[in-house]
């Protein structure tokens, strides 16, 4: 019985020392990001929507710590779901009153990646809950699943080359939910795949995804604040 209670006494501490540890990497894995002030890059953007028909543009994204994120394409506009401009890295390191949980293990594009799920505790946030899939031995998240209050939920793969140095991918998919999708002004929905009109509310209801393979990063070179106006 001695044992049995001594156990218990034990577990409200080992609960904390874990969930300090994932705190831990999580600090190093902001400290990497953290590493990049700014930067403008350029790539090429292929967007699969089914109700969509968007052929790969060459796109311009431009980044500025903490939060300030814009991408344009070459036609001047942009089919990136509205709310994933708030699902950057640094929108979910840089949050500072939260829980963090370690969820396990698991392999992401073959690289044994550490689970952490952390919910921000402040009502003020735009992020619900995130999950991170984190490569220790690198510092770099491989996969992030962000829920956000008000523009559904958003999972973002990335593979890292070049500029893995600086936590930048060299290839991002975001993937989302079509009913939380929002056309920009004025284009108009192409229903031409065999499917009528009538339809629309069921094929919202289906995946999106947008890729976004990078060829070149001007890092900490310096944005100004009117690019994202």
């Amino acid at each position: 019985m001695k044992k049995i209670l001594i156990l218990l006494a034990a577990l409200p501490i080992i609960g904390t020392a874990k969930g300090q540890e994932v705190r831990d990497l999580l600090q190093k894995v902001k400290v990497k990001y953290d590493m990049v002030n700014d930067y403008t890059a350029t790539g090429k953007m292929k967007t699969n929507v089914i109700f969509i028909k968007a052929p790969v543009a060459t796109v311009k994204v431009y980044y500025k710590r903490p939060d300030k994120l814009k991408i344009k394409n070459e036609s001047g506009v942009s089919f990136i779901p509205k709310g994933s401009v708030n699902v950057n890295m640094n929108n979910v390191l840089g949050l500072s009153n939260y829980e963090a949980i370690p969820g396990g293990t698991e392999k992401i594009s073959g690289t044994d990646c550490r689970v952490i799920k952390i919910f921000p505790l402040s009502d003020e946030e735009s992020i619900a809950r995130a999950t991170l899939y984190i490569d220790e031995k690198q510092l770099l998240v491989m996969k992030s699943v962000i829920s956000t209050k008000e523009n559904g939920t958003y999972e973002l793969l990335m593979a890292y080359k070049k500029f893995a140095t600086y936590g930048l991918p060299d290839k991002v998919e975001l993937t989302f939910n079509t009913k939380d999708y929002k056309l920009p002004k004025g284009i108009t929905v192409d229903y031409d795949n065999g499917t009528s009109k009538d339809n629309a509310d069921k094929l919202k209801n289906k995946k999106g995804k947008v890729e976004i393979t990078y060829s070149d990063y001007q890092i900490n070179k310096g944005v100004p604040d009117s690019v994202f106006k």
